[in-house]
């Protein structure tokens, strides 16, 4: 994979760093299938793919771009509320392509599906790279720093990157591999390991300039189709509880960071209470099937991914499952816009939006004091 990285670096030209339509220069996402657009397609041995129909089907021209969706994700949405076309490109994306790349840098999506926090989640011992770990995207990052400090110096470099924001959805498939595993460690010891673990990829993502974070809770993953499948129709109560645990665990972590240091902002999406409201209310949030995955066969259309040959639902809007795993393009619209305007609720202690906000105040604020000062 070093190799692979190296040339990939080679290609990002960075040239204007600022996008005229964006609220912030750039973004950046980590994380796994919720927010990962394509990075699996660069894979070769990779078996955790979206690259083929159904997938994409209400995606720009029908394209099955390698998102676990009917249309754009999560990532994307955030990036739209930020004033971007849509999710920055999968740094293996532009591998072998800066030719023709525009000298506009706008951010990098990392994240990788299946991957998880802990280096062996989603990658088989005896297979080779199946994903991109979390560590290995906070690797590729650093790579990216380096290479911006040798083209843009330290200065501008750290001024680009404290304007700019870091999404990591992550966590999921960690909780779910050890409940799943045949000697699962239990709730009380895994789920503070996995938030230690969160905590290192996060000091070591500010030891290269990240300042704010857009942080994405685990939702609850005990009630999408492919778990239900083993309880009878219903949520797992067990997985949820972790999710659960998780979100409080990683409220600990932000808080103290922040509290070491001092120019870190982040918000703490609930994707649990979110999510958990549309199941238990679904018509208020304009969904119908919470059940069901739109793409797949068998019962809860959950005894397989969504694949050409897949049964497919007439009216997507209306679920909130894509597949057995995966929300549909509506779903991550609608946990995009409350993350990025919502109440305490579901983003704590500011919402995205207001993320984006702390740099614009504190840039005033600096503006200020240099006209006081000059005026002396």
């Amino acid at each position: 994979m070093a190799e692979v990285f190296v040339f990939v670096v080679l290609g990002l030209i960075i040239g204007v760093l600022q996008s005229a339509n964006a609220e912030v220069p750039a973004i950046f996402i980590l994380g796994d299938s919720t927010v990962d657009v394509g990075t699996n397609n660069y894979l070769p041995d990779s078996n955790i793919t979206a690259n083929r129909p159904h997938n994409g089907v209400d995606f720009p021209f029908g394209r099955a771009t390698g998102r676990f969706s009917n249309g754009f994700n999560t990532a994307d949405f955030i990036a739209k509320l930020f004033g971007f076309k849509r999710s920055p490109l999968s740094f293996l994306a532009f591998n072998g392509t800066y030719g023709i790349w525009k000298p506009k840098f706008r951010g990098i999506n990392f994240a990788s599906a299946g991957s998880g926090l802990f280096d062996l989640t989603g990658q088989p011992p005896t297979q080779k790279v199946n994903v991109v770990s979390m560590g290995q995207q906070v690797y590729q990052f650093s790579m990216v720093y380096n290479y911006l400090l040798e083209n843009k110096g330290q200065s501008e470099t750290e001024e680009f990157l404290s304007k700019s924001l870091f999404f990591i959805s992550a966590g999921s498939n960690d909780i779910m591999g050890n409940y799943h595993s045949d000697n699962p460690i239990p709730k009380e010891q895994f789920i503070p390991n996995l938030a230690l673990v969160y905590e290192k990829h996060l000091r070591n993502l500010v030891s290269v300039g990240a300042r704010r974070f857009g942080i994405i809770g685990v939702p609850p993953v005990g009630c999408c189709p492919s778990q239900r499948l083993s309880a009878k129709g219903e949520c797992v109560k067990d997985l949820n509880d972790q999710a659960e645990a998780f979100f409080s665990a990683m409220d600990t972590v932000m808080r103290n960071l922040s509290s070491e240091k001092k120019d870190i902002k982040y918000s703490l999406g609930n994707a649990y209470v979110i999510t958990r409201k549309v199941i238990d209310n679904p018509l208020k949030f304009n969904f119908i099937d919470v059940k069901n995955a739109c793409c797949g066969n068998g019962t809860l259309n959950a005894e397989s991914f969504c694949t050409p040959l897949a049964n497919l639902c007439s009216d997507r809007r209306r679920y909130l499952f894509w597949d057995l795993f995966h929300p549909t393009q509506a779903a991550s619209k609608m946990v995009a816009f409350k993350l990025y305007s919502g109440e305490p609720e579901y983003v704590t202690p500011i919402n995205f939006s207001q993320l984006a906000e702390a740099y614009r105040h504190r840039e005033w604020s600096d503006r200020q004091s240099a006209l006081n000062l000059n005026n002396l």
